[in-house]
């Protein structure tokens, strides 16, 4: 199979700027497209048909063999590129030897609201790439169908973001949305909001998982904020035996999770 193939080695091309760029939101947002490193996450990428437009690698290595049987006929360019061009396209503290060009997705809120997503995981300001990343893999673990990213809410394509998903940003949809409008519009099909709250009375082991829900989860500092609390059905409390006053928020989500997914095994 033929591929197209350029090779590119200076850091002062037009094209190397512009990649460089979508290490910023800024760039992302401006061009509809982000970066992703290194062979595991590039790999799930193409897995999940991700619209993959270009993969940059070493030039003296030759273009990656496993990748290319991934991609398959699928137009994507290859370029070979000098390392100082990787590292110029790269967030890593040690680069991973190639690096992919990504469209963004378009996902809505009327696909989300259509779908049968009796477990998804809302997100109202949560500010850490490394709690996003790992509550999309907490989601995905468990079998969610859909995470919803509130505004206020760190930049999924943010590289530390992308990295600590390891993966598992391309095994469910991850939808951007206002939540002042979204929230009532779940609640009108049925969906149960669920948030946490230390205030709460009710423990999340006593609460009803099992019917369509979505768990709602705050800021790290502030928590939910009062405008999502207000539209919330019922709050409940992780119940805590030892001295810490709270569980981070990436951990909680895991819990709750974990505890849905296990009230609907049973």
């Amino acid at each position: 199979m033929t591929h197209a193939y350029v090779e590119i080695m200076s850091v002062q091309n037009t094209r190397v700027k512009d990649w460089a760029q979508l290490l910023e939101r800024r760039g992302r947002d401006k061009q509809g497209k982000y970066i992703i490193e290194g062979y595991h996450v590039i790999e799930e990428a193409l897995k999940a048909g991700a619209e993959v437009e270009a993969i940059l690698f070493l030039a003296e290595k030759g273009i990656p063999s496993e990748l290319a049987a991934l991609a398959g006929d699928r137009a994507v360019e290859w370029i070979g590129v000098s390392a100082a061009v990787l590292a110029k396209c790269s967030d890593a503290q040690t680069p991973q030897g190639v690096v992919a060009i990504v469209r963004r997705p378009q996902v809505g809120m009327d696909e989300l609201l259509a779908g049968e997503h009796d477990l998804v995981v809302v997100l109202d300001g949560v500010q850490d790439p490394g709690n996003l990343g790992t509550i999309i893999r907490s989601a995905d673990a468990v079998g969610a169908k859909a995470v919803v990213l509130g505004r206020g809410t760190v930049d999924l394509f943010n590289p530390k973001t992308i990295r600590s998903t390891m993966g598992s940003m391309y095994h469910l949809p991850i939808v951007e949305a206002d939540l002042g409008a979204l929230l009532p519009r779940a609640r009108e099909r049925g969906v149960r909001l669920v948030t946490t709250s230390l205030q709460a009375q009710g423990s999340c082991y006593d609460t009803d998982l099992r019917q369509p829900t979505w768990l709602i989860f705050g800021n790290e500092a502030k928590g939910v904020s009062p405008e999502v609390a207000a539209q919330s059905d019922v709050q409940v409390i992780i119940p805590m035996q030892g001295k810490a006053e709270s569980l981070n928020v990436a951990m909680a989500a895991t819990v709750l999770l974990f505890e849905a997914a296990r009230q609907r095994m049973i």
